[in-house]
């Protein structure tokens, strides 16, 4: 346990790594409504009770912690960990750039005179990039706990690099097929190891701040690819280059990754519990002389354990018994409705037309009567440069607005845009010429719908999978419905091209049609989740889950002397 002076301060307390313990007012102090207690190297410990106290009672606390200040400033004070998940994020940089440089390379005189493909081999191309990630996916998550994350990040790395090979020097279209096939396995794999391996690096105060780098970096992918792909649409290695410069995020990760901290969590999880505390410490920029006095460290350090522990009590005594009850769980009665709903925003983030638009924008931007490559490419390539623009906001405001209100305003306005184009392209798909306005309020629609997306089922998506599901139950919870993203995206990819072939018009009434049904599930059938608690959620699906895993957890805390040490750096504060 830790020594030294802890300066007691008024305040209030972090939202983040809230557990709770029981402290007796006769073995420590009265806490009262919120007192943090400063810790050294800037950290703070924040001790409180959700009711007052009389003197002889026993009363249910919680604390949270942080290594140092949130937002800007706190990523500039940790600045190693930002600098970890900066670099693992260009995982998702990969998965961005290839659906922005195919929409590209589907429309290059080359490329086209080269391999004069129909609406359906371009939807094979696109598809079995996606169904390549669904399998990376599924892969990388029994890859991840047997092997390590950043030995699986190099090895989805280098896979990808592999896809990549094989697209830039295709010398067929089968060969191009194959290296969207490989490269989607590296593409999904990175989907899912790097925002795994960036929460297990991130302290508690910049976690949030830190995830959110992979959803830019995917966005920001999805801008470099399009433009890089437009400043060399000309020139028979007019699609090769932007293909080419695949290798450049995925060698970088590829070589680099083994200059990153390994994960404390899975060191722990493999019981290698010293090297574990090794890097936690490096991550929070203590020495190893440093570590054991830090309260701050050894609370982390126990926490890690503490959930290690959850998962093998709930769900097995060993590796096999509890990966087959995890998912055997996720379709029983108290889980069901949480299951679905992971699958179904997957469902509609898809279905709503986002990736059509990434991967087919110049296809369907001449649908609606825009002439010329100069005009199409530059209209579609602000695609993602409003998607961009949009996730902004998103997170900053995410947890003050709700995750209800953004859904259902954002479906709202993205069911009504995509009534407005199918309505345009049905009455001057046959004379766009003499409706040129009437093209411009399309593009103008296609605009408003992306930035809706951006603001709502984007981000939220990733977001609702992670806080429905109790701990023990969280990782495959999100898995599966990272499946449903994966399997939606393929069928997208695979009939977007004939769709439009045969009716631009009915194309975009589909879209329309999922994102109306979409408002009404969220008006009528998704809970809010900001805020809410552990038991709060149980409350919301009518299940006592939540409750199970807390009780089993708050022992857990006992046993490994989590709570002493908080009691105790409660009594030293007096």
């Amino acid at each position: 346990m830790a020594t030294g002076a802890y300066q007691l301060l008024t305040g209030h307390p972090h939202d983040d790594s809230v557990c709770s313990l029981t402290l007796s007012d006769r073995q420590g102090r009265r806490v009262g409504d919120g007192y943090t207690i400063k810790t050294p190297h800037g950290g703070t410990l924040t001790v409180y009770s959700s009711s007052p106290l009389t003197e002889e009672s026993t009363s249910t606390y919680t604390y949270s912690y942080a290594y140092g200040p949130t937002g800007v400033s706190g990523l500039f004070s940790n600045r190693y960990a930002a600098g970890c998940a900066i670099f693992a994020s260009v995982g998702g940089l990969s998965f961005g750039y290839d659906q922005g440089v195919i929409a590209n390379v589907l429309v290059m005189k080359d490329f086209v005179s080269r391999w004069p493909v129909g609406p359906w081999e371009k939807g094979i191309m696109t598809a079995v990039l996606e169904l390549g990630a669904l399998f990376g996916a599924l892969l990388a998550g029994v890859s991840a706990d047997k092997y390590s994350r950043r030995r699986s990040i190099f090895l989805a790395s280098l896979v990808f690099c592999l896809g990549s090979g094989f697209q830039a020097g295709a010398q067929s279209l089968n060969h191009l097929i194959l290296g969207r096939a490989i490269g989607g396995v590296g593409v999904g794999a990175l989907s899912m190891l790097s925002p795994l391996y960036i929460a297990e690096i991130s302290s508690p105060e910049l976690r949030g701040s830190l995830m959110a780098l992979e959803q830019l970096a995917i966005v920001l992918g999805v801008v470099f690819g399009f433009w890089l792909g437009f400043l060399t649409r000309n020139g028979s290695a007019s699609w090769r280059i932007p293909l080419a410069l695949q290798f450049l995020p995925g060698i970088s990760l590829c070589l680099g990754c083994f200059l990153l901290p390994p994960s404390p969590r899975f060191l722990v999880l493999k019981g290698r519990l010293d090297d574990a505390m090794q890097s936690l410490s490096r991550l929070r920029l203590r020495t190893a002389a440093e570590a054991p006095y830090d309260p701050l460290l050894q609370l982390e350090f126990l926490e890690m354990q503490v959930d290690v522990a959850l998962e093998t009590q709930c769900l097995g005594t060993n590796d096999r018994e509890g990966f087959v009850n995890s998912w055997k769980r996720l379709f029983h009665r108290e889980y069901f409705d949480r299951t679905l709903l992971g699958i179904m925003i997957m469902f509609f983030q898809q279905w709503s037309g986002i990736n059509a638009l990434l991967y087919y924008g110049p296809t369907l931007v001449r649908s609606i009567g825009l002439e010329g490559d100069l005009v199409t490419l530059l209209v579609s390539g602000g695609i993602g440069i409003v998607q961009f623009l949009a996730v902004i906001p998103a997170i900053l405001y995410l947890d003050r607005l709700g995750r209800k209100p953004l859904l259902r305003g954002g479906s709202a306005l993205m069911t009504l845009s995509h009534i407005v184009i199918a309505i345009l392209i049905h009455h001057y798909e046959g004379n766009w010429p003499a409706h040129s306005s009437a093209a411009w309020v399309a593009v103008i629609c296609i605009y408003t719908f992306t930035a809706a997306y951006g603001v709502s089922f984007g981000p939220i998506g990733w977001v609702l999978p992670s806080e429905v599901f109790p701990l023990s139950m969280r990782s495959k919870g999100v898995s599966l419905a990272t499946a449903s993203n994966w399997v939606n995206n393929f069928l997208i990819g695979l009939i977007t091209p004939p769709m439009i072939q045969s009716s631009a018009a009915a194309t975009f009434l589909l879209f329309g049609t999922a994102c109306f049904a979409a408002h009404f599930w969220s008006t009528y059938l998704v809970p809010e989740t900001a805020g809410i608690s552990l038991e709060e959620m149980d409350a919301v699906f009518g299940t006592t889950a939540g409750k199970d895993d807390g009780r089993v957890k708050v022992e857990l805390e006992q046993d490994f002397g989590i709570h002493n040490l908080v009691r105790g750096l409660v009594n030293r504060s007096d």
